[in-house]
């Protein structure tokens, strides 16, 4: 779930975004369906200068009863301890860890690499290279992505989230190449963000491309797609799914 000013939004390709509700309310309906984790990114609080409100985190944690992400300003040691102790099962980072890579090291040494989760946006170019792009996709580097994503893992990141900006909210399927190239080299789960819109994106993204988790946010928070069918659908797969 994104967060803005307390709000959940969703947009497409990182723009254009609209009211989705009360992430608290979300969060909750969506641990009740079945959903196996959430995560909750405040997608304004690196470029506005602000924090993620640890009153946000405590909120959710009263009332949401699976693991569970926050993101959005984590910038150290004591943003993390914060979150952490508010409720958060695990944090995300993503521009502040760009920026000082060692960041992700002393985090790591600190919590473990098992909470600390790295927060990749990515575009793919012209050349049909995927580049890292920071502050909520408004700022583009020129560093590849899957060299960023294997150093983090190096330096200690234990999860990937991986959202590619060309598919966020178009509803069109999953990046399959991008994921499967970072699934098929690197060790630790690869979450795959941005293009899910059917039953059958989910499948792709699992057996094609090899990503541990799939996220998605709009086809669930306007109700195209009910977490307990996607489950029901999966599992029919031949996909190892927990029961909703």
């Amino acid at each position: 779930m994104d967060i803005k000013d307390g709000r959940t939004v969703k947009g497409t390709n990182f723009v254009d975004l609209r009211d989705a509700g009360d992430p608290v309310e979300l969060g909750a309906l969506y641990a009740q369906q079945g959903a196996d984790e959430l995560v909750f990114l405040d997608i304004t609080a690196t470029i506005e200068k602000r924090k993620t409100l640890a009153e946000l985190v405590r909120r959710i944690a009263k009332h949401v009863n699976i693991p569970f992400t926050v993101g959005g300003g984590v910038s150290s040691i004591e943003d993390v301890k914060v979150l952490l102790d508010n409720g958060a099962d695990k944090i995300s980072v993503n521009t502040a860890a760009f920026k000082h890579p060692q960041l992700i090291n002393d985090l790591a040494n600190e919590f473990g690499s098992q909470c600390i989760v790295l927060a990749i946006d990515a575009k793919k170019e012209d050349a049909g290279e995927w580049f890292v792009y920071l502050n909520g996709g408004r700022t583009k580097t020129n560093t590849i992505c899957f060299d960023w994503a294997k150093h983090a893992v190096m330096l200690g990141a234990g999860e990937i989230l991986l959202t590619s900006m060309d598919h966020d909210g178009t509803k069109q399927g999953f990046a399959l190449d991008i994921t499967k190239q970072l699934a098929g080299n690197l060790t630790v789960p690869i979450i795959a963000s941005g293009g899910g819109g059917t039953m059958e994106h989910f499948k792709d993204v699992f057996l094609k491309a090899g990503a541990d988790a799939a996220l998605a946010a709009s086809i669930f928070h306007f109700k195209e797609l009910e977490i307990p069918e996607l489950k029901r659908y999966l599992l029919k797969q031949n996909l190892p799914v927990r029961k909703s």
